[in-house]
């Protein structure tokens, strides 16, 4: 009887990119800011790097970010319940799988209403554009705060921190494109 092959995990995918590209914890370590300890966290699906950083691991592995964002359903299942966890009552889908090597990526997020995510302070390398399909956000960039109603937009560097609540009583509805150099 054959033996059945276990699909690469997350962690795997990225501790084999690594070392087939001869590449150090320590390198990985500088071109994403995070500490080794963390990057080996990631590698032993210890824990579910946000977007972000899989944006940042990607760049520097010199891979496309869909490789490492679409390929594992239970990854990306896992991801999506550990953001629910750490931001509650929020999502977000990949809309560009085949984007290769390109520099924008587009999510659809969808945020429960009344929530503040006050926990889920992003900040990552590029730009941010941010368009409301449904519903009303604050974005706070840095110390400014922006009001976003439906058909409203708000394009910002995303080097700074930033953060979302949704400001209705009805889930709100976002395209997200982010661009990263």
């Amino acid at each position: 009887m054959g033996r059945t092959i276990k699909p690469a995990t997350l962690g795997m995918r990225i501790q084999r990119l690594r070392k087939n590209k001869e590449l150090s914890l320590e390198f990985l370590s500088n071109e994403t800011g995070r500490t080794v300890e963390f990057l080996e966290k990631i590698e032993k699906d210890e824990i579910i790097p946000p977007v972000a950083m899989l944006l940042k691991l990607s760049r520097a592995l010199e891979v496309d970010s869909a490789e490492l964002l679409q390929n594992d359903a239970k990854a990306a299942e896992r991801r999506t319940e550990a953001v629910r966890r750490r931001t509650d009552h929020y999502a977000y889908q990949l809309l560009t799988k085949e984007s290769g090597h390109k520099h924008l990526k587009g999510f659809l997020v969808t945020i429960d209403p009344s929530r503040d995510l006050e926990k889920a302070v992003y900040q990552h390398d590029g730009e941010e554009l941010i368009y409301v399909l449904g519903g009303s956000v604050e974005v706070t960039v840095g110390e400014n705060l922006n009001r976003l109603e439906q058909g409203q937009c708000l394009h910002f560097n995303s080097n700074l921190l930033h953060k979302l609540t949704n400001t209705g009583d009805a889930p709100c509805e976002l395209l997200v494109v982010l661009y990263t150099p």
